[in-house]
């Protein structure tokens, strides 16, 4: 293991400490979130109201220490409530750029789905090329931009769908389920006692990193290595689903791509330079289940998009 693999490995601990300290059960979404971050991906967080999405956003912010900023999505919100707008200012007969809300470098974009298509269009640049266009002028971001998305997946009135072009630009959707008993009482034995809503900071997450720290330990995951075999696998994987007889839609080669990214940040947060197989089925799930739809037949058999992902990954021959 090189020293640059090695602190990778002890970021990504650190990070789940410091959330840990106020998200309990959750450390497997932590890490999940973690690579997204350091693949340069997005991720779009699926589960009921109550199950801490947001206080993990806000916690997760705080301690790799980036600029957090949250949007909660409705009916009424324009695309120029989000990216902002020039002004007219009448003391120097000037238009003035005032920079709206998804100019940050965490940001919770709660749910996201309650929003037209109008508005939910304008992240489209933010989150692929990390820059927004105002009045035909192109406005850079951070680098470091990454959107935590929450969706509910119980309410099907007055919601509008993500369309799939905006899927696409998630790295991961991951689902977050009820904690088990044993952690629902250890928060409510930690929470149920408060009488207001603390900060994160009440809990003691501290910042436990910086964006030289960050940038760091991307530049020491492209150096991980993705073996022939490896890359012929993903690209198996995908192709899988585009032939799948219980798929309506496969993926596309962004999605290969994406798989490969997070295999390699997912190694380096376990101490690897190099990728394993094992790395890319954590992964697939996560990566494919916003990717795929499934076909009409397979919806009447009762089967959903998780057994069908798991169908394809325990086929196909795994490289040794």
């Amino acid at each position: 293991m090189t020293a640059e693999i090695e602190s990778v490995r002890a970021l990504g601990a650190a990070i789940e400490g410091e959330v840990a300290k106020v998200v309990f059960g959750q450390g497997p979404l932590t890490r999940m979130v973690t690579i997204a971050l350091l693949a340069g991906g997005h991720v779009l967080l699926e589960g009921p109201p109550g199950t801490a999405k947001t206080l993990l956003a806000q916690a997760f912010a705080r301690a790799v220490g980036l600029d957090f900023g949250r949007i909660q999505f409705t009916p009424d919100l324009m695309p120029g409530d989000i990216l902002g707008s020039n002004l007219f200012n009448f003391q120097t007969s000037s238009f003035t750029l005032t920079k709206g809300p998804i100019f940050t470098e965490l940001l919770l974009a709660d749910e996201i789905n309650r929003t037209p298509p109008k508005t939910q269009a304008a992240l489209l640049e933010a989150m692929q090329e990390r820059r927004v266009t105002i009045n035909g002028e192109p406005h850079a971001m951070s680098p470091r931009f990454t959107v935590l998305a929450t969706q509910n997946p119980i309410e099907q009135q007055g919601v509008y769908p993500l369309p799939e072009a905006q899927l696409d630009r998630f790295l991961f959707k991951l689902v977050v389920d009820y904690p088990d008993a044993a952690e629902e009482r250890r928060i409510v034995a930690d929470h149920g006692g408060r009488f207001k809503s603390p900060a994160v900071a009440d809990f003691g997450v501290t910042k436990i990193t910086d964006a030289a720290a960050i940038g760091a330990a991307i530049d020491a995951i492209a150096v991980v290595r993705l073996a022939e075999e490896v890359i012929d696998y993903i690209v198996r994987l995908i192709r899988a689903t585009r032939a799948s007889a219980d798929l309506e839609c496969g993926a596309s080669p962004r999605a290969a791509t994406m798989l490969a990214r997070a295999s390699s940040a997912a190694a380096a947060l376990e101490g690897r330079d190099y990728v394993i197989p094992d790395d890319v089925q954590r992964l697939a799930a996560g990566v494919l289940r916003h990717r795929v739809i499934l076909s009409a037949a397979a919806e009447i058999e009762g089967r959903n998009v998780e057994q069908v992902i798991a169908d394809i990954v325990e086929r196909e021959d795994v490289p040794r």
